[in-house]
């Protein structure tokens, strides 16, 4: 027997290395059937890296080998009501929004919620100054809700705790909380009852891995030389430079965010938890959290995209893209959603007035369900408790779009069809919706790739027909009224005779008209990454090496002469650079020159080039460049 328990006993080193083959086993196995995450962009730095530690391995081995395998089973149940509602309203509050993106009489630009770490405020000045007065004497949950649903959203999500630490609830956990301030009352459970009331599906933001109170949290830097902060002390993994400071880090998620989680969860029962910053935490600490949440709800919270993300995997019920998204890259996932503001702030900051317009959250909306995701459209009360007029008036211009239109939105899924160079197209069962963001000069639309029979078509806005025949076999050409019955997005129905229909795979050019081929759309090499789709920032990075492509296929029902352009930007102003772009193999050289600014775009012309009748392929690929890599393209200009 003695013998038996030599021959059984593993070395530790051997130890290793079979839980570490296990590991790798499972990712690939989480690779072939998980959702994979293109990991790009956000400015928030999102990506976690690799399993650093062992305790990261460990960690992800037993969820995939166990409860994150179980709570799987239960995901399509889980994200029903998220799938259909595609509309939802983002909520930044707190002691922050009374400053207002100001400090100590002077501006401060950005993003108005980071107020406390832009500007270094101590935390006992921070308490002094904003906490304790804190005291919203206009705010009415009732009536925030209703301005919500008359925009026709369908769930809410509020921030319970930002990264400063505070909490918007009651907290026993850790009372640094609302009853510090001159409030004292508990607006979370307001809204939780109101949203309820009005039908609407609630949650909480919660910031776990970023928190400026807590001494032993990353994140404060000017308190407590912690890492995790502006400083990148020990670096951005500095777990791996600073273990020493694990034991502190795991203290607070003990004491601080797992038990007020537990809260969250126990007296108010959200339907979904947001989460942000993972970064700033080591893996294995997420996956916990993680863990915690389905040990409490195994079936009903969803859980977004930002808690457990590890090398292009995500742990999460659904994928996040960038902040203030205004063009979407591709996203393999099933479920996903982009979080855009109202201006460039999600607290609320009363001097940047650089709102958008209501057609922006519009074709914004339309292009997140033409594409399969959710808009988590996101407003900054003000510190009295008010919501500022101007995000009011935008709101209900939305809301008053959807109500006249929500059918083409809510419970709608892709239609498979090609890009559309006039807008974008929609699905529920037998009707497709065909948002049109430009209506055509002389009346006549294509859509392009559309095989299937129609039995009837008509504007949704008013009902009124629209006369329709097909020009080829897979093209519909439409004959729209003379006037555009709404100019932000108008919509067209097509009764389908079938719900099932093959579509074509090749993107349709119309002469004479401005056809805007984007690189997000583009079929990629190897390498090439993408921006995270912010204004200007809708490009391809990483363009390194000659034999790196961007693809389009494309095709016409006539011949026709397109003067052909590249819009882009640089990564420094410096740069400079030939690029190839190749029609049927043919190729047509131009120079991008130095000297240009990097942040907005530019436009270098490349040639007139005739196409004849049917198919064509579009190849972008680089010939020599000087600076770190090749231009950042945007999109292809054919007109």
């Amino acid at each position: 027997m003695k013998n038996l328990n030599k021959i059984c006993t593993i070395p530790n080193d051997v130890r290793m290395k079979i839980q570490l083959s296990f590991t790798i086993l499972f990712l690939f196995i989480f690779q072939l059937y998980g959702q994979v995450l293109p990991d790009k962009g956000d400015e928030q730095g999102l990506e976690i890296g690799k399993l650093d530690l062992h305790q990261d391995s460990m960690a992800v081995q037993q969820a995939l080998s166990g409860w994150w395998a179980d709570s799987q089973k239960t995901l399509e149940k889980r994200m029903d009501w998220y799938s259909d509602a595609k509309f939802g309203c983002f909520i930044h509050w707190g002691v922050y929004s009374t400053a207002g993106g100001e400090w100590n009489g002077k501006v401060v630009h950005g993003y108005a919620e980071h107020l406390m770490r832009s500007q270094k405020i101590p935390l006992a000045e921070y308490k002094k100054k904003l906490v304790e007065p804190f005291n919203p004497v206009d705010f009415n949950a009732e009536e925030w809700v209703r301005q919500a649903k008359d925009a026709g959203m369908r769930y809410m999500i509020i921030t319970a705790k930002h990264h400063d630490g505070f909490a918007l609830f009651v907290s026993d956990a850790y009372p640094y909380d609302i009853r510090m301030t001159r409030f004292k009352h508990d607006p979370m459970k307001d809204l939780r009852e109101a949203a309820r009331k009005y039908g609407l599906k609630f949650g909480f933001y919660y910031s776990h891995a970023f928190d400026w109170e807590h001494p032993d949290a990353p994140g404060n830097d000017w308190d407590y030389d912690n890492p995790g902060g502006d400083k990148l002390l020990f670096g951005t993994n500095w777990w791996l430079a600073c273990p020493e400071f694990l034991p502190r880090a795991e203290r607070y998620v003990s004491e601080k965010s797992i038990p007020q989680i537990q809260e969250l969860i126990r007296n108010y029962q959200p339907d979904i938890l947001w989460f942000d910053t993972p970064q700033k935490l080591p893996l294995y600490e997420n996956v916990r959290i993680l863990k915690t949440i389905r040990d409490l709800s195994p079936d009903l919270i969803v859980v977004n995209g930002r808690l457990v993300r590890f090398t292009g995997h995500n742990f999460g019920d659904y994928v996040n893209t960038g902040d203030r998204a205004a063009y979407f890259f591709p996203v393999k996932s099933k479920y996903w959603e982009a979080i855009p503001t109202t201006n460039e702030s999600y607290g609320y900051s009363r001097n940047d007035r650089s709102h958008k317009p209501p057609s922006h959250f519009i074709r914004l909306l339309a292009s997140a369900t033409a594409k399969g995701g959710n808009l988590l459209m996101n407003v900054g009360p003000m510190g009295n408790g008010k919501w500022d007029e101007v995000d009011v008036k935008i709101f209900r211009a939305v809301g008053q779009w959807l109500k006249e239109n929500g059918e083409a939105i809510y419970a709608n899924q892709p239609t498979g069809l090609p890009i559309q160079n006039w807008g974008v197209t929609t699905r529920k069962g037998n009707s497709m919706y065909l948002h049109v963001f430009q209506w055509p000069k002389n009346g006549e639309l294509i859509v392009g790739g559309l095989t299937a029979d129609i039995n009837r078509a008509y504007m949704l806005k008013n009902q009124v027909p629209v006369k329709y025949r097909k020009i080829s076999d897979e093209d519909l050409l439409l004959k729209l009224p003379a006037h555009c019955p709404d100019t932000l997005n108008a919509v067209v129905v097509l009764q389908l005779h079938s719900p099932n229909f093959t579509v074509g795979n090749d993107r349709l050019l119309i002469p004479n008209e401005e056809n805007i081929l984007l690189t997000f759309d583009a079929k990629l090499s190897t390498g090439l990454s993408v921006g995270d789709g912010k204004k200007y920032r809708n490009y391809i990075q990483n363009w390194t090496k000659a034999t790196q492509t961007m693809t389009w296929n494309v095709r016409l029902l006539k011949p026709a002469t397109f003067r052909i352009s590249v819009a882009f930007n640089k990564v420094d102003p410096s740069d400079f650079g030939t690029i190839i772009t190749e029609i049927d193999g043919k190729p047509y050289t131009s120079t991008y020159k130095s000297g240009s600014r990097t942040e907005d775009m530019e436009v270098i012309f490349v040639a007139n080039v005739n196409f004849s009748t049917g198919k064509h392929v579009i190849v972008l690929k680089g010939d020599r460049y000087q600076g770190k890599q090749f231009m950042r393209p945007m999109h292809l200009i054919l007109e």
